[in-house]
């Protein structure tokens, strides 16, 4: 068997960021003409699409985010004053009661706008019109990591489809302000089930320069978190909402090839015994010679390394939804 040597890797070019960038809005330029007053004013989100060689291992959490940082916040609590909600332990064993995390909260300034104890979320928010309404009153959630194993069931898939999953905060320690502030600063990754994830990275408002640096900054912090690093990643799309998903990165296919030179060894024996029994009959029979066979074999077998192309319906309804389908993970209803 001979192996042909793999590409070099490389890493993605900010002109063709910009590139995509640019169509990007262009492109949502030519649609606004056609849509109704109250919809131009909507801030958008860029969306960038991670599909990844192989499957992640079962053993990489689901519901953990990874923190990328990005040069320009999606979330200025400052200026856009979000509204953030956080989920505490208030078990007893905890340590905590939501009276206590009030007076943090206001004492450090922290921009939490509503506080939920663990116990309150199992019984207020059990139907699942209650967990829709929680999911969309909030822009972002956050949650002792002491609870977080509990929530996929109390919450239910509608904050997975929505990509409000609670971002994990460590509430033994005494810095929630900078927790959460950098989590506010950075681009969350889950990586899920499937081969393909969803990580916002700019809005619409932001300048060209500040949302191609944010899309630069996620493609390098993803590089070095997935499996293999940048042999591990199979492609980058960038996409609005509505819009197809450009490529900005595509990994070549690591060929190798692959000779078939004739029938498996278990099979031999039992030919040579036919040909002698043939032979012995006079019924040797003239055979046409047989050319080698030639494969091009991917290490993966099942990619082909073209662009793929990604619509709406990819994101789901509401252009937030996640390219998996990982229902067993969260409760339905």
């Amino acid at each position: 068997m001979t192996t042909l040597p793999p590409p070099p890797l490389s890493g993605v070019s900010p002109k063709t960021v910009e590139k995509a960038v640019n169509a990007l809005l262009k492109w949502r330029s030519s649609k606004l003409n056609t849509r109704k007053p109250q919809l131009l004013e909507q801030d958008e989100f860029f969306y960038l699409i991670l599909t990844l060689k192989k499957i992640p291992q079962k053993g990489v959490s689901r519901i953990n985010a990874h923190k990328i940082p990005l040069p320009n916040s999606l979330i200025n609590p400052l200026n856009e004053a979000p509204e953030l909600c956080l989920i505490i332990d208030d078990r007893p064993k905890s340590g905590l009661n939501k009276d206590g995390a009030k007076k943090k909260i206001q004492n450090d300034n922290i921009p939490i706008s509503k506080i939920i104890k663990l116990s309150k979320l199992k019984t207020d928010y059990r139907p699942f019109e209650a967990k829709r309404k929680l999911c969309d009153s909030y822009d972002m959630f956050f949650a002792d990591k002491r609870v977080v194993p509990l929530l996929p069931k109390m919450l239910g898939k509608q904050f997975f489809k929505k990509k409000k999953i609670p971002v994990t905060l460590d509430l033994k320690h005494h810095n929630w302000k900078e927790q959460i502030d950098r989590a506010c600063g950075s681009a969350l990754l889950y990586l899920r089930s499937g081969t393909c994830s969803v990580v916002k990275v700019g809005r619409i408002s932001m300048s060209r320069e500040e949302i191609g640096k944010n899309v630069m900054a996620a493609i390098n912090g993803i590089a070095d978190i997935v499996p293999r690093k940048w042999g591990g990643v199979r492609s980058f799309h960038l996409k609005l909402l509505d819009s197809l998903a450009l490529p900005v990165y595509q990994a070549v296919p690591d060929l190798k090839m692959k000779i078939d030179g004739g029938p498996k060894e278990e099979n031999e024996k039992g030919l040579v015994a036919v040909e002698e029994e043939k032979a012995k009959e006079g019924r040797v029979e003239k055979k046409k010679g047989k050319i080698q066979e030639v494969r091009y074999m991917d290490d993966n077998n099942n990619d082909n390394g073209d662009a793929q192309v990604v619509d709406k319906d990819v994101l789901g309804s509401d252009g937030e939804g996640d390219i998996d389908n990982d229902d067993a993970d969260f409760e339905k209803g």
